[in-house]
């Protein structure tokens, strides 16, 4: 396990972020030592500044630790202190696509960041970042509307660095070859591939075969009938082509 470094705040995200040519667009940054969920404290900022906020504006709240973390399902999320935990509002374009869409470009984008650094991460759909049969990241998409108009997106995003991590999991800090990971590096980058997903946005037909190109699977299995089905594809919806025996459908985990 390498050497967990200190947090020093968002000022050193911020810092991270300046340095680093890929960073594009400036982004309203929160830093607590400790909270109960960045989720929480990311809608108690949003219901403060309900007038105030503007949709094309790029917020994020970290967590050196959280508490009460929620991953898929509300299943709890360890989150002790080395990892990033972050939750972010950022724009979204008001297309025709999904919080499904959304979820495969954030994830094309992490993955791009981490390939860089030649750590082969893989898709497990719809919403973990796998390294062999462990669990380096999970995050959750959401699109907020008024009516029909999007109006912005958030995303809640958790990456082992140089954290303990139980036995399913894995951490950055694993990984890499270096004297330790410095978070708040992994903190900008994660998000500057915020910032990317906005971007591949517009090209929903590459996230969606970049997806499945990366998937940790090719197959899923039916929890009802405990049958095996092929991945043909994925749909901008978020939703899996999927066929058995010549039969094909779409299938969602909630279906």
């Amino acid at each position: 396990m390498s050497k967990v470094n200190t947090w020093k705040g968002a000022a050193s995200v911020a810092k991270s972020l300046r340095n680093n040519p890929l960073a594009k667009n400036y982004w309203r940054l929160r830093w607590y030592p400790v909270c109960a969920s960045t989720e929480v404290s990311l809608s108690n900022w949003l219901n403060e500044e309900q007038s105030a906020f503007k949709e094309q504006q790029r917020i994020a709240i970290f967590a050196a630790r959280q508490n009460h973390g929620r991953g898929q399902l509300g299943r709890a999320w360890q989150s002790p202190f080395g990892g990033v935990w972050l939750s972010a509002a950022m724009p979204w374009p008001d297309l025709d696509n999904s919080s499904g869409l959304l979820g495969f470009a954030v994830a094309v984008a992490l993955c791009e960041r981490l390939e860089r650094k030649g750590i082969n991460v893989k898709i497990k759909w719809p919403n973990d970042l796998m390294v062999g049969n462990k669990k380096l990241a999970g995050f959750l998409p959401r699109l907020i509307s008024r009516g029909t108009k999007i109006r912005f997106a958030r995303i809640g995003l958790g990456l082992n660095v140089c954290n303990q991590v139980p036995k399913e999991g894995i951490s950055l800090g694993e990984l890499i070859k270096t004297t330790y990971c410095h978070i708040d590096y992994w903190a900008s980058e994660s998000l500057i591939a915020l910032d990317h997903a906005i971007e591949l946005a517009s090209t929903p037909g590459w996230v969606c075969s970049e997806t499945h190109r990366r998937l940790w699977a090719k197959f899923v299995v039916d929890p009802k009938s405990g049958k095996c089905w092929d991945i043909e594809g994925l749909n901008f919806d978020g939703s899996l082509r999927i066929q058995r025996n010549g039969k094909e459908v779409n299938w969602s985990r909630w279906n």
